[in-house]
């Protein structure tokens, strides 16, 4: 029988599901109250989905909220949250400026306990898919980011990525060696019906670590429907916590003692070759 986790080593996280809308104001709202539902089952780091402020009706309406870094109604909550409650909180991604007028930044802020700034990625992988009357694709109105992130927590490393990004293994292996794996998504119902979990299980197990995806998950005001399942997966590729459909929380814990077991009794991570 596996010796009882040292409770003093963990570290409780959170992903949210939302179905986000055209309004940011309600967006930030039910953002707040979900932020504050994950504080009260402890949770010192919190992640939002990707577009979790807004979910217009056409690509293009994303640019009319754009942000200048450092400043603006969203970025403002973000770190008014993070500071309010203390905690890290991964913002999701919200439609950032950038040199192109007619493109914005898909971008993700981590704010630490203070409200200050943690970290900044810049989604670098655009989602496009045809079939039949589907159609999607994010390059119309995002321009793409070009440089891997992670930061530090007090658990270990913190590596980042969005939603398609998860379909690229080479950009976690970019990212080292990390504890957990942050993947905001707003997968379409199709995509993550055939894909979401297994995608997130296999990110787990192949880079040894916990993956906590935040997700859009119901049938938005845009008609547009998300696959949700937020969930949070062990190192071992198996899931804490997981939200299949409307608004809620996910929780579970960071456990290094966990991380470091499996790397042990499977040293995959040592045995890599290229």
């Amino acid at each position: 029988m596996p010796e009882p986790a040292d409770v003093s080593s963990l570290t409780r996280v959170a992903a949210l599901q939302m179905v986000s809308t055209p309004d940011v104001q309600e967006n930030l709202d039910t953002a707040a109250e979900l932020i504050a539902q994950a504080v009260g089952r402890g949770a010192r780091l919190v992640a939002l989905p990707e577009y979790f402020c807004f979910m217009g009706r056409a690509d293009r309406e994303k640019v009319a909220i754009r942000e200048p870094e450092g400043h603006g109604p969203i970025q403002d909550f973000l770190a008014g949250q993070a500071s309010q409650h203390g905690i890290i909180l991964a913002g999701g991604t919200l439609p950032l400026a950038c040199p192109d007028p007619d493109r914005v930044f898909n971008t993700a802020f981590v704010y630490g306990p203070d409200g200050a700034v943690l970290a900044r990625y810049d989604k670098i992988h655009l989602f496009s898919f045809k079939r039949e009357d589907e159609s999607y694709d994010e390059s119309i109105s995002i321009r793409p980011g070009g440089q891997p992130v992670a930061f530090d927590a007090p658990f270990g490393r913190v590596g980042m990525s969005t939603c398609y990004d998860l379909r690229f293994p080479e950009l976690y292996r970019a990212l080292g060696d990390t504890a957990l794996i942050l993947v905001p998504a707003a997968f379409t119902y199709t995509t993550g019906k055939a894909h979401w979990e297994l995608l997130l299980r296999a990110r787990a197990v192949e880079n040894q670590c916990y993956v906590l995806a935040p997700a859009q998950g119901g049938r938005h005001p845009n008609g547009r429907s998300t696959w949700g399942h937020a969930m949070l997966v062990d190192p071992w590729g198996t899931v804490i916590d997981v939200l299949p459909e409307g608004p809620g929380v996910v929780c579970g814990n960071i456990d290094p003692a966990r991380i470091a077991d499996v790397r042990s009794s499977l040293p995959a991570l040592r045995h890599r070759v290229m």
